[in-house]
């Protein structure tokens, strides 16, 4: 190829004209020409197994990266099915990155190790280091928060969601210098030590690019006026505790410093919410996009109210509380949603009075066409319900439902739910991701696997009668990559049914099924590409493949795996 053409080539891509990474791909396989320049050009890396590749191998087929996303342990860590110390200690990448990469800009993390000396370590070996993201994360403590806050002279992103961290104190917020005026983007909202107050004001009143800003519940109402005062030109907006004795003058102020606010398209957080102060949300609905109240339990007629105003919401997140009448008024008032996430308020049942039934969800449909992505936590359902929804809704492209109470059948004709998902399936031709609930048969499965081509990420818990079941998803969903089930009665037969299909996958995990180690070793011996990991449990049959983890690798088996994980 000309030189002046491959330049002109490394230009477009790095102009980030190319800008999925499927696309990013192609363009390497044109040529080897076009492999070079991707090469030279690519600065993002998504990488979404830590173990599927190792860091010297990414630095070496794109050693000009400044930004990674990086995920470490298995989704199922988030419900503690993942043992303690599994792995995906951040530390070996941040050294090799240190070494090949040092002009790394961007780091997000997901379910990955990171210690405090990791975050030390990394605020002192990338001197143009600019945006951190750690979502649920563990190992750390916020002295690791203050080594970010101390040594990132050019940070514009600190986001911290939902980690196991040690939460000693709030004055991490301190250690950012006072000429530090970078910040664009803050998010502690899910720590619970009290904020230094006084340190976070004089942050906020200093950055004066700030776009993004969610704080912890100990933020007061009066705080909070004070903060938005500083930066009325937020675009998102997670407040601290909704609840306080205010004063006329303090709630003629907190409702001006709102009315002010007119660029804010997200708002959360409202933790203790109550319909006392809810108006003064009010003049700032208009324009929202992201409506996120999974904090807040707020009552039917509370979210009626405050969703009257919100004419151009496309994203909803809420607590079950709302119950059904809540819903229908999302549905009269919000002919733009394209996602709903309705999350339990009482996973256990204790203290749960009504919920949210099919009797909701279906009045939501029917005024939210344009339903994308659905989230729905509940404790009953019927197939004649999900049929409607899908009905309604045909575009959806994420579909996940589950029915607090396993194996629970259609609670007014007493059948299997299996109509259910397969009128998803066979109406919701987009669909991408889907997670299965209620008593179900393997005529599911059949469904799925018949109907779902375009189906993506598939989890299945409690459901299921045989081997038949895993085996016609297996051999249907061309495009399946994630495989996830717990539970089950799928055993060795429906494990090496997918011989043919694991390769082109991302992962497979399998826990609570009836999985030999006899299957594992031979589906590592036929695969030799896949890392195939089994994880025991104390007291259970020496033969029995408690937890299988199944995913495909270019680095060949992981070297740090604890004496519980048996890796062939």
């Amino acid at each position: 190829m000309d030189s002046k053409i491959k330049k002109v080539l490394e230009q477009l891509l790095g102009l980030g004209l190319v800008n999925s990474r499927k696309d990013w791909s192609s363009v390497s396989l044109v040529c080897k020409d076009w492999y070079e320049a991707e090469r030279l050009s690519r600065r993002h890396v998504f990488i979404g197994n830590c173990y599927s590749v190792s860091p010297e191998i990414v630095t070496r087929r794109f050693p000009n990266i400044r930004s990674m996303t990086l995920k470490g342990r298995p989704r199922f860590s988030d419900f503690n099915l993942v043992p303690p110390n599994w792995g995906g200690d951040v530390q070996p990448w941040l050294e090799v990155f240190a070494s090949e990469c040092p002009l790394l800009e961007e780091l997000r993390l997901k379910r990955m190790t990171v210690t405090d000396e990791s975050l030390e370590f990394l605020a002192v070996s990338f001197p143009e280091f600019r945006a951190l993201s750690l979502l649920s994360c563990d190992g750390f403590s916020t002295d690791g928060l203050e080594a970010i806050a101390t040594h990132c002279k050019n940070l514009i992103e600190l986001d911290i969601q939902e980690n196991d961290i040690d939460d000693k104190s709030g004055d991490w917020l301190s250690c950012f210098p006072e000429t530090f005026t970078s910040l664009e983007i803050l998010n502690f909202a899910s720590l619970n030590s009290k904020a230094d107050f006084e340190a976070l004001e004089r942050l906020v009143s200093r950055c004066k690019s700030f776009k993004v800003l969610k704080v912890n519940k100990s933020v007061t109402l009066e705080q909070l006026q004070s903060l938005l005062t500083h930066a009325p030109q937020l675009l998102e907006l997670g407040t601290g505790s909704f609840w306080q004795e205010l004063t006329a003058s303090q709630h003629s102020q907190l409702e001006r410093a709102f009315s002010n606010c007119k660029n804010l398209h997200t708002l959360s957080g409202l933790w203790e919410a109550t319909a006392l102060y809810l108006p003064v949300l009010f003049p700032t609905c208009t324009n929202l996009t992201f409506l996120n109240l999974s904090y807040a339990t707020l009552q039917s007629w509370d979210l009626a109210k405050l969703v009257a105003h919100c004419p151009l919401l496309r994203r909803l997140w809420v607590l079950d509380t709302v119950e059904d009448k809540g819903l229908e008024a999302v549905g009269s008032n919000c002919p733009l949603l394209e996602e709903l996430r309705v999350f339990p308020s009482a996973p256990d049942g204790d203290d749960i009075i009504d919920g949210v039934t099919e009797s909701g969800f279906v009045a939501l449909s029917y005024g939210c066409r344009r339903l994308r992505y659905v989230l729905y936590f509940c404790w009953q359902m019927t197939n004649a319900a999900i049929a409607t929804v899908a009905q309604n809704c045909p575009d959806i492209t994420h579909f996940r439902l589950c029915i607090m109470k396993p194996g629970q059948p259609d609670y007014l004709t007493k059948e299997p739910m299996d109509e259910a998902f397969g009128a998803v399936v066979k109406t919701c031709t987009k669909l991408q991701r889907l997670s299965v609930s209620g008593l179900l048969t393997d005529l599911t499965f059949e469904y799925i696997g018949k109907h779902a081509q375009n189906l993506e990420y598939l989890s299945v818990a409690f459901a299921g009668e045989s081997d038949w079941g895993m085996q016609c998803v297996l051999d249907g969903c061309p495009k399946l990559k994630k495989l996830e089930i717990r539970d089950c009665p799928f055993g060795d037969v429906a494990l090496l049914s997918g011989l043919e299909k694991y390769e082109s996958m991302r992962s497979v995990w399998m826990s609570a099924c009836n999985v030999t180690m006899n299957a594992c070793r031979s589906l590592a011996s036929e695969r030799p590409r896949l890392n195939v990991e089994v994880m025991k449990d104390d007291g259970n049959d020496e033969n029995q493949a408690d937890k299988v983890y199944v995913y495909r690798s270019v680095a060949g088996p992981r070297r740090d795996a604890p004496p519980f994980v048996l890796t062939f």
